[in-house]
């Protein structure tokens, strides 16, 4: 489309709607508004996000805790789905357990979409999934910014990114130096893929298998599409409840990497974690994935979650309390495995024996 003779140039003309965006704001506002905690200052559309630090004067050494991240190739499926309310939990998930690691208490976020055309329900479809998650993490979400990328992407496209800040005592700082030999590793279950992996399985589900996301799975009791989009499970308060009940070493975000990869990143040198396979069964996807792309066990264990979302490391005499609390709260967990000394083996953890089924 070419400007008639006499019209000049324009930001609608070269595909930006100021408008459309304006529309946006408007249409999030009220999901927004579900996430403000007492310390949330100021209203949405200002340029920046306010939050009260003022109660950080109740902590002795107050640290921030930062994350950022994104969900990956798992945005392709729900724009071809068409759902849009659930991508946005899965960015939360990713932020927040990942900052609950350390033991910080998720404070607040902001979120960071880049379109290629600005439809205002679709971007405020989006910010409820995140604001929702945010209500489910027990943080703010206090900012962000909708960018309308004309050309770059196509007019359906989209992606999503997130920046979270916590906060945690400077002494109650978890990770490495605190685990011991003896130290039992209690495995939380994922809500299925999470957001990682998603290039593989898109792979295997549509380039070798032709599957659409309507095809009925009997594995799955529901459409590929349905197991596909199923959010990341947020584990952040379900932690922190943890912190406060009884004593916890350290914790493992289970995301790429799989779970050898990221737990190792908390195994001290000279210790080691065995993990037993046999002491827990992965849902009904990562076994699809499996055979349907004929990967190998290894491929599969490096890039997915199979069906381990969280890890605590703790000591003996916390067990029983980790494992009652998380049930308490709807968490199926279970001790996987153990912390011993390294010996002569250069690797930080093994898995052993083969899954229960």
């Amino acid at each position: 489309m070419t400007n008639s003779p006499g019209q000049g140039a324009s930001y609608a003309a070269a595909g930006v709607d100021i408008e459309a965006g304006d529309r946006a704001v408007d249409l999030m506002k009220e999901w927004v508004k579900k996430t403000q905690r007492p310390e949330s200052l100021g209203a949405l559309g200002g340029f920046a996000g306010l939050f009260d630090a003022s109660r950080l004067k109740d902590y002795t050494r107050p640290l921030l805790a930062s994350a950022t991240d994104g969900v990956g190739t798992k945005v392709a499926v729900a724009q071809r789905m068409d759902v849009h309310d659930t991508i946005g939990h899965d960015l939360v998930a990713m932020v927040v357990d990942d900052l609950v690691v350390c033991g910080a208490e998720p404070l607040f976020m902001t979120d960071y979409i880049c379109v290629g055309k600005v439809v205002p329900e679709r971007v405020a479809r989006i910010v409820k999934g995140i604001a929702e998650g945010c209500v489910l993490a027990g943080c703010s979400l206090i900012g962000g910014e909708t960018a309308e990328h004309p050309g770059l992407l196509g007019p359906d496209d989209y992606d999503v990114a997130g920046a979270g800040t916590g906060v945690v005592e400077a002494d109650a700082v978890l990770g490495a130096d605190r685990i011991r030999s003896g130290d039992a590793v209690i495995a939380m279950a994922s809500s299925g893929l999470h957001s990682n992996g998603y290039s593989l399985v898109r792979h295997v589900v549509f380039d070798r298998a032709g599957w659409s996301l309507e095809r009925e799975v009997p594995e799955f009791g529901r459409t590929l599409g349905e197991e596909l989009l199923e959010p990341t499970k947020i584990y952040s308060l379900d932690c922190l409840e943890l912190t406060r009940r009884t004593e916890v070493h350290a914790f493992s975000h289970i995301t790429g990497g799989g779970l050898a990869g990221n737990l190792a990143r908390v195994v001290p040198e000279g210790l080691h974690a065995t993990v037993d396979r046999a002491t827990w069964t992965p849902g009904a996807v990562f076994d699809v994935v499996g055979s349907v792309g004929e990967v190998a066990r290894e491929e599969l264990e490096k890039t997915l979650n199979m069906g381990v979302g969280m890890v605590a490391v703790v000591p003996p005499e916390s067990v029983n309390v980790t494992l009652a609390t998380l049930a308490d709260r709807g968490v199926d967990a279970w001790v996987a495995g153990e912390i011993t000394e390294r010996g002569d083996r250069s690797e930080a953890v093994t898995l052993t024996g083969d899954h229960a089924r």
